[in-house]
């Protein structure tokens, strides 16, 4: 569905009716839009969840948010103001705020004058009203930002049905900013995200990692195989990629000196959009001296337990259908008994044309341009990676599917690395990592080989990072983890533009 951008747009009558409104409240001298500082003080759950236990601390509160309702009784009236923290009911006496000849001022701001969605500030005590609702007693009331344009109000009939609700997800993702207004649950989602991130960094922090930046702009796309994003510097005349992954450049900081580094990376892959891929996302990478990949997942499954139980109290956590155990140790199995184990072909000691041959017979489809590597990746993809639910390692991939990682150290073929699958996707990649510059050199040159088959996803050769690696490299480990996906995992969403609070969307069509 396409949507249309009004910068100009025919109004509604109900945005005539509040830019009517907003010249009123000027004409009647009053600002609409002031610069004075208000002094909040108080927030509505704080409010809500102590008043009971400690009433004599909220005897003067002053509050900030939008209305979100309101009903007009004479001269007493009730509304419900949403701040920051949610919602609480307002009591607004027209004597009070208006006392005096002043009281016509209730009658045309209060009554007429003020639409859902306007932003105002309270000031009064708080107390329960014979009903039982805790509720502030307004004793002033100001005018903060008016709203121009009518809020989505979502009403039930009297059997239950759900009417003009804020659901589209077009619509929602377009404009996240009234979606955080109305839909509750949204801004949950991404709290507990903050919450996500803020418990691994925690955790690494309480191991001794050390937090980094790298470049975003990068003369030379490397640490995966992706097609980058091009842009162009103007005053050094010189193609830049956005990054792929940052791991070219923590690794050279453990050339530096640097035992543990991490960073949470901001990356960029020119790759189609789905429920599980946006273009821009987030990246967890770290990168540990002297540790290998046994060490590594030792560590991610540890970490992930602890995670889990920090955000929601439990190992286990509801995804779609599911239930999700983050219980350590995590299942292990190797990619070729991954395949086998789903398909009944054992593809270790196949050539191309072999597993070219087995991806006919499975109906995957290829091209000329895939080596040995990427038609594995094909095979497990198609028919094995749907099937890993619970927490998993796949462990041990040929040497064409990972051309920075260290040989096995007793498989001929192999290499030390593991994917961590849950739900069905890859939500970590990790490595013992290669640290000899000769094969490292020999392996970018694969990766050439590769492009100049038509991979427009295979490496460039990075000469900066083999002279880091010539100047020697400690044997390490590192791991990427998906942050969005993870995210999508520990709070139940099923696609990824649910924990992006600004997914890429096409362009709206401008009016």
């Amino acid at each position: 569905m396409e949507y249309t951008l009004s910068m100009s747009h025919e109004l509604s009558e109900q945005e005539i009716l509040r830019r009517q409104s907003l010249e009123e409240l000027r004409q009647a001298g009053i600002n609409p839009y002031p610069a004075a500082l208000f002094p909040v003080n108080s927030y509505a759950d704080t409010i809500k969840s102590s008043f009971e236990a400690t009433p004599e601390n909220f005897t003067d509160v002053c509050l900030a948010g939008r209305i979100m309702s309101k009903r007009i009784m004479g001269k007493a009236s009730f509304a419900e103001l949403k701040d920051s923290s949610g919602r609480i009911q307002l009591y607004i006496n027209r004597d009070e705020i208006c006392p005096g000849e002043n009281k016509e001022l209730y009658n045309t701001v209060f009554k007429r004058l003020l639409d859902l969605g306007d932003f105002i500030g309270v000031k009064g005590f708080v107390f329960k009203t014979q009903v039982g609702e805790i509720s502030i007693h307004v004793r002033e009331l100001v005018i903060l930002a008016k709203s121009l344009r009518p809020l989505p109000v979502v009403k039930t009939d009297a059997e239950g049905n759900i009417f003009d609700a804020f659901t589209d997800p077009e619509l929602r993702y377009r404009m996240r900013y009234v979606d955080l207004i109305v839909n509750t649950t949204v801004k949950e989602t991404f709290i507990k995200r903050t919450r996500m991130i803020n418990a691994i960094r925690e955790f690494l922090n309480s191991q001794g990692a050390f937090e980094v930046d790298t470049p975003v702009l990068q003369s030379i796309p490397g640490g995966a195989t992706a097609r980058p994003f091009i842009t162009h510097h103007n005053t050094l005349d010189m193609s830049l990629y956005l990054r792929i992954a940052n791991e070219l450049y923590l690794k050279r900081l453990i050339v530096g000196g640097f035992d543990w580094v991490y960073e949470f990376s901001r990356n960029f892959r020119n790759e189609g959009m789905d429920r599980t891929h946006n273009p821009e996302f987030t990246i967890l990478e770290f990168y540990v001296a002297y540790k290998d990949y046994y060490w590594m997942m030792d560590q991610t499954e540890r970490m992930l337990e602890e995670v889990c139980l920090d955000i929601n109290g439990t190992t286990e956590i509801p995804c779609g259908e599911h239930l999700l155990s983050f219980k350590a140790p995590f299942r292990r199995i190797t990619l070729y008994d991954a395949i086998k184990e789903r398909t009944g072909h054992d593809v270790s000691g196949m050539n191309e044309d072999d597993l070219r041959a087995v991806c006919k017979e499975l109906h995957i489809d290829t091209d000329p341009s895939m080596g040995k590597g990427k038609l594995i990746d094909e095979i497990f993809s198609e028919t094995c990676e749907k099937h890993f639910i619970q927490p998993t390692f796949i462990i041990d991939y040929p040497i064409e599917m990972s051309p920075l990682t260290k040989k096995h150290r007793t498989k001929d073929g192999l290499v030390e690395r593991f994917e961590l699958m849950i739900n069905g996707k890859e939500i970590a990649n990790a490595y013992s990592e290669l640290n000899d510059p000769i094969d490292q050199y020999e392996r970018f040159l694969d990766q050439v080989k590769l492009m100049e088959r038509g991979d427009d996803e295979a490496m460039f050769i990075d000469h900066d990072f083999i002279r880091a690696m010539e100047y020697g490299m400690p044997p390490m480990s590192g791991i990427g983890i998906g942050i969005d996906r993870l995210a999508m995992l520990m709070t139940n969403q099923s696609t990824i533009q649910e924990v992006l609070f600004f997914p890429q969307m096409r362009p709206e069509r401008l009016s």
